[in-house]
């Protein structure tokens, strides 16, 4: 989508609105060191703190990388805490809990996030990327088919957008979610399991996916390609979003702004992003390399993606409750 039509959307979206186990995140802030937690805004006032929750790959990742929100909030004397964590799950529970005021996660873990009553809206969303995660198995492993997964132990973070990955490969496979034996683990303890041979299959996203790949040697049995779309998503609480509708369009321009760039300098990217992650360049290159650029508005045929996505979950068990995906859209893309 070119520049002015998503500047568009995003100013029409805030000027209609009163506009993916979180103790192992590690937080880092701009300027000084503060060691007292932001006081979460009321429905009446603005902040001068403003919470990003990020994941270890992704268009807000490549934000605080660049430093670019932090220069532009500074100048409105607002100040960034930028929180990181394992998983989009783990994410939305910082912002369920009012931890974070922003973030990013794919399209399962804001439909788990809603069933629990989180208060978000989404704000915008990255191309489909189905591309970027896959299920994996050992390099010596002798299963050929996601059918020969009948029986066998497959990990996954709980609650991301790999979940749903799995459930519609097995689908296409003629499987049930029942016939194999799922095992919840976040990244760093599935990549362990999955090398000493505890798993026999570990259903990942990029960037984790790609040095598995680089490192491990691992192999794909099967990625998102003719099975899901995999977006990426820009969350926030309503409550953040009603207050401080000027934030947000700074943070949607700089999003803007760095997913254009990212697109054509992908080795720069990787080279950028590499010390902070601990992932070595040839991965993060292959990784953003393989995902798709460019914020999109929520519009109706991504709300029925969605609410596909969560009428499967409810019919498996796996959210309490059925939900309305509209309800955390924001009025003027409703």
């Amino acid at each position: 989508m070119k520049k002015n039509v998503i500047m568009s959307f995003v100013l029409s979206t805030l000027l209609v609105t009163v506009l993916s186990g979180c103790g192992a995140a590690s937080k880092s802030t701009t300027g000084a060191a503060d060691t007292k937690a932001p006081v979460a805004t009321t429905k009446s006032e603005k902040s001068t703190t403003l919470r990003i929750g990020y994941q270890k790959y992704g268009t807000v990742n490549f934000l605080k990388a660049n430093g670019e929100l932090d220069k532009a909030l500074k100048e409105k004397g607002i100040t960034i805490q930028w929180t990181e964590f394992p998983g989009g799950p783990q994410l939305l529970e910082a912002m369920n809990v009012g931890s974070i005021d922003v973030g990013h996660t794919g399209e399962a873990p804001p439909i788990f996030a809603q069933a629990a009553g989180t208060p978000l809206v989404y704000l915008g969303h990255e191309p489909a990327s189905p591309a970027s995660e896959a299920i994996l198995i050992p390099e010596k492993s002798e299963i050929k088919s996601v059918a020969e997964l009948k029986g066998k132990k497959v990990a996954l973070n709980k609650g991301s957008n790999v979940h749903y990955l799995l459930v519609k490969q097995l689908e296409k496979a003629g499987l049930k979610y029942e016939d194999i034996q799922v095992v919840f683990l976040p990244p760093a303890d599935a990549r362990a399991a999955f090398e000493k041979g505890s798993v026999d299959a570990w259903v990942i996203w990029d960037p984790f996916f790609s040095a598995a790949e680089t490192s491990a040697k691992a192999k794909i049995l099967a990625d998102g390609k003719d099975t899901v779309a995999n977006h990426e998503f820009y969350l926030a609480t309503r409550s953040y979003a009603e207050n401080n509708k000027e934030t947000v369009k700074i943070v949607l321009d700089q999003l803007a702004k760095v997913d254009t760039w990212s697109k054509d300098h992908p080795k720069e990217l990787a080279e950028t992003l590499s010390p902070q992650l601990g992932i070595d360049v040839p991965s993060l290159e292959r990784a953003a390399k393989r995902r798709t650029y460019g914020i999109q508005p929520i519009d109706d045929a991504l709300i029925n993606e969605q609410q596909k996505i969560a009428d499967t979950f409810f019919k498996l068990g796996l959210i309490p409750k059925e939900i309305k995906v509209k309800d955390a859209v924001l009025p003027a893309t409703k």
